[in-house]
Protein backbone atom coordinates (compact mmCIF):
# COMPACT_ATOMS: atom_id res chain seq x y z
CA UNK A 1 0.00 0.00 0.00
CA UNK A 2 2.79 2.43 0.80
CA UNK A 3 4.18 2.04 -2.77
CA UNK A 4 0.81 2.96 -4.25
CA UNK A 5 0.68 6.14 -2.18
CA UNK A 6 4.26 7.04 -3.13
CA UNK A 7 3.52 6.43 -6.83
CA UNK A 8 0.44 8.63 -6.71
CA UNK A 9 2.42 11.36 -4.97
CA UNK A 10 5.24 11.31 -7.52
CA UNK A 11 2.80 11.37 -10.45
CA UNK A 12 1.18 14.53 -9.13
CA UNK A 13 1.02 17.53 -11.51
CA UNK A 14 2.87 19.60 -8.91
CA UNK A 15 6.05 17.81 -10.00
CA UNK A 16 5.60 18.41 -13.73
CA UNK A 17 7.93 21.00 -15.23
CA UNK A 18 5.89 23.92 -16.54
CA UNK A 19 6.48 25.27 -20.04
CA UNK A 20 8.90 28.17 -20.24
CA UNK A 21 8.40 31.08 -22.63
CA UNK A 22 11.80 31.90 -24.10
CA UNK A 23 10.94 34.57 -26.64
CA UNK A 24 7.96 36.56 -27.92
CA UNK A 25 7.71 38.76 -31.00
CA UNK A 26 4.61 40.91 -31.45
CA UNK A 27 3.88 42.52 -34.82
CA UNK A 28 1.01 44.82 -35.63
CA UNK A 29 -0.75 44.31 -38.95
CA UNK A 30 -3.56 46.77 -39.46
CA UNK A 31 -6.11 46.40 -36.67
CA UNK A 32 -4.75 43.11 -35.28
CA UNK A 33 -1.53 41.64 -33.95
CA UNK A 34 0.56 38.54 -34.66
CA UNK A 35 2.44 36.82 -31.84
CA UNK A 36 5.38 34.46 -32.43
CA UNK A 37 6.04 32.60 -29.18
CA UNK A 38 9.00 30.32 -28.48
CA UNK A 39 8.38 27.73 -25.76
CA UNK A 40 10.61 25.17 -24.09
CA UNK A 41 9.08 22.20 -22.28
CA UNK A 42 10.43 18.71 -21.59
CA UNK A 43 7.73 17.03 -23.69
CA UNK A 44 7.78 13.27 -23.16
CA UNK A 45 5.02 12.41 -25.61
CA UNK A 46 1.26 12.40 -25.38
CA UNK A 47 1.37 11.95 -21.59
CA UNK A 48 3.11 15.29 -20.93
CA UNK A 49 3.49 18.08 -23.46
CA UNK A 50 3.03 21.83 -23.86
CA UNK A 51 -0.45 22.09 -25.33
CA UNK A 52 -1.11 25.80 -25.64
CA UNK A 53 -0.38 29.42 -24.92
CA UNK A 54 -2.50 32.55 -24.70
CA UNK A 55 -2.36 36.32 -24.88
CA UNK A 56 -3.84 38.11 -21.86
CA UNK A 57 -4.40 41.77 -21.11
CA UNK A 58 -2.82 43.05 -17.90
CA UNK A 59 -6.06 42.27 -16.00
CA UNK A 60 -5.89 38.60 -17.02
CA UNK A 61 -8.58 38.72 -19.72
CA UNK A 62 -7.88 36.36 -22.62
CA UNK A 63 -7.38 38.11 -25.97
CA UNK A 64 -6.31 35.09 -28.02
CA UNK A 65 -5.21 31.49 -27.62
CA UNK A 66 -3.04 29.09 -29.61
CA UNK A 67 -3.78 25.41 -29.08
CA UNK A 68 -0.89 23.01 -29.69
CA UNK A 69 -2.31 19.72 -30.91
CA UNK A 70 0.70 17.41 -30.48
CA UNK A 71 3.95 16.93 -28.53
CA UNK A 72 7.22 18.51 -29.67
CA UNK A 73 9.59 15.91 -28.20
CA UNK A 74 12.29 16.34 -30.86
CA UNK A 75 11.76 20.07 -31.46
CA UNK A 76 12.87 22.05 -28.41
CA UNK A 77 12.48 24.91 -28.08
CA UNK A 78 9.75 25.46 -30.67
CA UNK A 79 8.01 28.54 -32.02
CA UNK A 80 4.37 28.84 -33.03
CA UNK A 81 2.39 31.85 -34.19
CA UNK A 82 -1.06 33.29 -33.64
CA UNK A 83 -2.42 35.97 -35.96
CA UNK A 84 -5.52 38.11 -35.87
CA UNK A 85 -5.38 38.99 -32.18
CA UNK A 86 -7.47 42.10 -31.49
CA UNK A 87 -5.86 44.29 -28.85
CA UNK A 88 -8.06 46.95 -27.23
CA UNK A 89 -7.22 50.55 -28.12
CA UNK A 90 -4.77 52.12 -25.68
CA UNK A 91 -3.28 48.80 -24.53
CA UNK A 92 0.49 49.12 -24.19
CA UNK A 93 1.32 45.74 -22.62
CA UNK A 94 0.03 42.16 -22.76
CA UNK A 95 1.01 38.93 -21.03
CA UNK A 96 1.77 35.56 -22.57
CA UNK A 97 0.97 32.44 -20.55
CA UNK A 98 1.76 28.84 -21.50
CA UNK A 99 0.20 25.57 -20.39
CA UNK A 100 0.84 21.86 -20.55
CA UNK A 101 -1.60 18.98 -20.47
CA UNK A 102 -0.43 17.81 -17.02
CA UNK A 103 -0.04 20.95 -14.92
CA UNK A 104 -2.42 23.28 -16.76
CA UNK A 105 -1.73 26.99 -17.07
CA UNK A 106 1.64 28.05 -15.70
CA UNK A 107 1.70 30.54 -12.86
CA UNK A 108 4.27 32.74 -14.58
CA UNK A 109 3.52 35.04 -17.47
CA UNK A 110 5.80 36.99 -19.79
CA UNK A 111 4.93 40.67 -20.18
CA UNK A 112 5.35 42.20 -23.64
CA UNK A 113 5.42 45.90 -24.50
CA UNK A 114 3.42 46.77 -27.61
CA UNK A 115 4.86 49.45 -29.85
Amino acid sequence: MRYVILSAFLASPAFADPPTIEKVAATRGGDTWRFDVTIRHPDTGWDDYADGWRVLDMNGNELGMRVLHHPHVDEQPFTRSLSGVAIPEGTTQVQIQARDNVGGWGEDTTVIDLY
